[in-house]
């Protein structure tokens, strides 16, 4: 349901767009002689950005079925129209990452289990009360902002990565950082409970962990790395290590138990502005995927 507002006499729908989350519609191809290994030519970090991609449709969706929830409630017409994007660009990352599952799939990286393992761990948090979900979803959405400011700023990170593959990140990372104050605003109408945020850490890390970790040692096993120690051990430096990728991220957790706290603290609205720009301005790298650009 799109927002209205009224202007004069007239009345005009606000859409995601118009509070700058637009839902972009862009389909993904992947070409068949792409490298098999999308970041340092690494098959141990690089099954960590699959098992990733294999948690984001059904994650998304959890995210999105707990903010619409409480759509009914919201009566503010800005924040309806945040959320309309925010549903409409998380459906669209949700198909694009099925699509980039089906593609590893067909080169023998099946993401299958990892799908599943991340299921049953919100089926767990399903069964919490809608105000823990949310606040669940509140601090994954913190994660995953962090992550995205992370991939877009990390020079290193996208000079080892596959170009062709990147983009997809790139993009998804741009609205990651584009809505993600949406749920904690959300959150806040409903009843921003401190207690319940406090409890989202280890119920997100108990029901969700032990999934990662398994569906990504099943794809390190079925690439017949098992024993490769080599390239584990530059796999996890890259990603772990004392300047791996999600290293660099962990500083970034510990904002969100501030009391106080809100996404658009950490502003960036530069950066986003830079991306944006960079992906789809007049020479953007995406401009001529964007199919329902305005």
């Amino acid at each position: 349901m799109n927002a209205v507002t009224r202007i004069g006499s007239k009345v005009r729908r606000l859409a995601g767009a118009t509070v700058g989350i637009p839902p972009r519609q862009i389909d993904f191809h992947f070409a068949e002689d792409s490298p098999r290994y999308m970041y340092g030519n690494n098959a141990t970090a690089s099954l960590h950005f699959a098992v990733l991609s294999g948690f984001f449709p059904p994650g998304e969706m959890f995210f999105v079925e707990s903010v619409r929830r409480y759509r009914e409630r919201i009566t503010d017409q800005r924040l309806k129209a945040e959320v309309s994007g925010f549903i409409g660009q998380e459906a669209i990352h949700s198909r694009e990452h099925d699509r980039l599952n089906a593609f590893l799939k067909e080169r023998g990286m099946d993401t299958a289990v990892a799908e599943k393992t991340v299921k049953a761990g919100l089926w767990l948090l399903s069964k919490l009360p809608a105000s823990q979900q949310l606040a669940c979803t509140t601090f994954m959405e913190h994660f995953t902002a962090s992550l995205a400011e992370q991939l877009l700023t990390d020079e290193d990170f996208r000079r080892q990565a596959v170009p062709e593959l990147l983009t997809l990140w790139e993009w998804h990372a741009l609205e990651e950082l584009e809505h993600k104050s949406v749920t904690y605003d959300v959150y806040n109408l409903v009843g921003n409970r401190w207690y319940q945020r406090l409890l989202a850490l280890p119920l997100v890390i108990g029901a969700l962990t032990p999934g990662l970790f398994i569906s990504w040692s099943w794809m390190v096993a079925r690439e017949g790395k098992t024993t490769d120690w080599k390239d584990i051990a530059e796999g996890l430096s890259l990603l772990l290590g004392r300047k791996g990728f999600i290293t660099k991220i962990m500083p970034l957790m510990p904002e969100y138990f501030a009391r106080d706290f809100h996404p658009a603290q950490r502003d960036t609205s530069e950066l986003e502005k830079m991306w944006r720009e960079k992906l789809f301005g007049e020479n953007g790298e995406l401009k001529h995927a964007w199919r329902n650009a305005g």
